[in-house]
């Protein structure tokens, strides 16, 4: 196959304004109650509960759904103040800057033969393209031109300030930076060294004097939590973001609310199949938090949570 055969059609960003309608499955899903169309229409009432109730909100997701277009969504999320600390994955701010600055990507199979795609320059990621081109030379050149910028002003950053600073810099309005800018939402990144972005932000450290410092990223967590009446989190997907997120939360006694979407299995042990009464016996979940899982893709699902928190 040539390249201009499969690169034909782009990945479209979704917002809240694409999904208004789906709100009505929910109510179809808790007539058919069996089986998973329960977890989803008990999640739906948790969200609203929790956006209403709790003063700290959790969004944690991984950076593969952000090459998606939830992406847009997300950042819908952070625009109407739905939740407002967002903790994530360092290719989150990969794919996040290189598709605001003029990355395209492209819808593809999963089945397409690899060795094919190298020879042709082309990523993939599941089921999406991402040219070599829209990728690493985007973030490289980015992160280049900005942090000589920003270390005229000072040198030790935040990472969540830092973040920040790109957004500041972004004018696409699906994007999550710009959007946590904006409303000064923190994005915390607690692996924000593993991927493009950390990787040139390391680069530019030995030209330019830079220091990013993830103690002050806990410390504003810290404050968060502590002095927070009720803490919720949606978590999507598991790892290192769901873990930060309950795991800062122990030192509340737990989340009030907690909604996991996930297609990981518990049965192996790991973090990302655990189910959240195994959290409770950590102190990261309350007992009588209102829990719920969801096992589906995100990007099948997400959609309609979302469009039940416009009902």
């Amino acid at each position: 196959m040539k390249r201009e055969d499969l690169l034909k059609e782009e990945v479209q960003d979704i917002t809240l304004d694409d999904v208004k309608g789906l709100y009505k499955a929910i109510e179809i899903y808790k007539k058919i109650y069996g089986f998973s169309a329960e977890s989803m229409y008990k999640s739906s009432d948790i969200l609203k509960e929790m956006i209403k109730n709790a003063d700290l909100r959790f969004l944690s997701f991984t950076a593969n759904l952000v090459s998606t277009g939830l992406r847009g969504l997300f950042a819908d999320f952070i625009k109407k103040d739905f939740f407002n600390i967002i903790i994530t994955t360092g290719g989150t701010i990969d794919h996040d800057i290189a598709r605001s600055f003029g990355g395209k990507y492209y819808k593809g199979e999963f089945e397409y033969d690899d060795s094919m795609l190298r020879e042709l320059h082309i990523h993939r990621l599941g089921n999406i393209l991402v040219p070599f081109e829209s990728y690493g030379k985007v973030v490289e050149d980015t992160v280049r031109k900005i942090i000589p910028e920003i270390t005229k002003e000072k040198k030790e950053w935040a990472g969540y300030e830092l973040l920040w600073e790109f957004g500041k810099r972004i004018s696409d309005n699906n994007s999550i930076l710009k959007a946590a800018y904006d409303k000064k939402i923190p994005i915390i990144v607690p692996g924000i060294m593993d991927g493009s972005f950390g990787t040139n932000l390391f680069i530019q450290s030995q030209f330019t004097g830079l220091r990013v410092n993830l103690f002050e990223d806990m410390r504003l967590i810290k404050d968060l939590v502590f002095t927070c009446k009720k803490s919720g989190a949606l978590i999507i997907g598991g790892g290192i973001s769901k873990h930060h997120t309950i795991w800062w939360n122990q030192f509340k006694e737990g989340l009030d609310y907690a909604i996991y979407l996930t297609t990981a299995q518990e049965y192996d042990g790991s973090l990302s199949g655990a189910k959240p009464r195994e959290a409770i016996s950590w102190n990261k979940i309350l007992p009588n938090a209102k829990q719920e899982v969801i096992y589906e893709d995100a990007t099948v699902v997400l959609p309609i949570l979302a469009s039940s928190l416009l009902s």
